[in-house]
């Protein structure tokens, strides 16, 4: 059980206070979607993962560090599961774990233009006396970010921004002080050596290059 206060305010949001946080390994779910004949969706998920977050006083520096058991690949049909395990792909005997760590976060409405340009004018415009640049005024965050970082498959880092949405925070009936969230991307898998695919007669490949992550989770408060 924690002590202190379980949240705080800050951009007109409830937040997480600040400390360690984990990945609660009973809410959690790391997951993807591929494209199979270039007509359907295949779904899957990692069910072994972990990840240790620090939530910094000032939440725009906080940082994730996250790592998942290739191993633990499921998407419903072992034999396509088995193949994924092998060198063809993950290559799981080799390399046992993805890795993912955060480089930066901001609010995803900085990343708007009409964001920018309104922050931009705001802090040019001249105060009445003295002369002096007038600070914007506080803007309120939608409760999106981007989550900047770098994903490791095979010993192959590339960077990946996810687009995170915060969930919430409160303490729970059992005194945790927890956080939720989803977050999303989209990567490229041969970036990551992940080559093999078989040509179709009619045009097109079997496995499409192209994999959208899935995540959602709760985070406990350590410490």
């Amino acid at each position: 059980m924690t002590t202190g206060p379980a949240t705080r305010t800050w951009e007109g949001m409830t937040i997480p206070a600040a400390g360690t946080y984990l990945l609660d390994q009973a809410h959690k779910r790391i997951g993807f979607v591929g494209r199979h004949m270039m007509v359907s969706p295949v779904r899957g998920e990692f069910t072994e993962a972990s990840a240790r977050i620090v939530v910094e006083e000032d939440p725009l520096r906080s940082s994730v560090v996250a790592s998942i058991g290739t191993a633990s690949i499921v998407t419903g049909h072992e034999d396509r599961d088995v193949h994924l395990k092998s060198a063809d792909f993950l290559d799981v005997e080799r390399y046992p774990t993805l890795e993912y760590r955060s480089t930066g976060v901001v609010p995803q409405n900085e990343t708007d233009p009409i964001f920018f340009w309104a922050r931009l004018r705001g802090s040019n415009r001249l105060g009445r006396r003295g002369g002096g640049a007038v600070a914007p005024p506080p803007v309120r965050t939608s409760g999106r970010f981007v989550l900047n970082g770098e994903l490791t498959i095979k010993d192959i880092t590339r960077p990946v921004d996810l687009q995170v949405e915060f969930g919430g925070a409160r303490r729970d009936p059992y005194g945790q002080d927890i956080f939720g969230f989803t977050a999303t991307a989209e990567i490229d898998r041969e970036d990551y050596g992940l080559l093999w695919n078989v040509a179709l007669e009619g045009g097109g490949v079997l496995v499409g290059k192209n994999v959208r992550i899935e995540i959602a989770g709760e985070a406990i408060r350590q410490s």
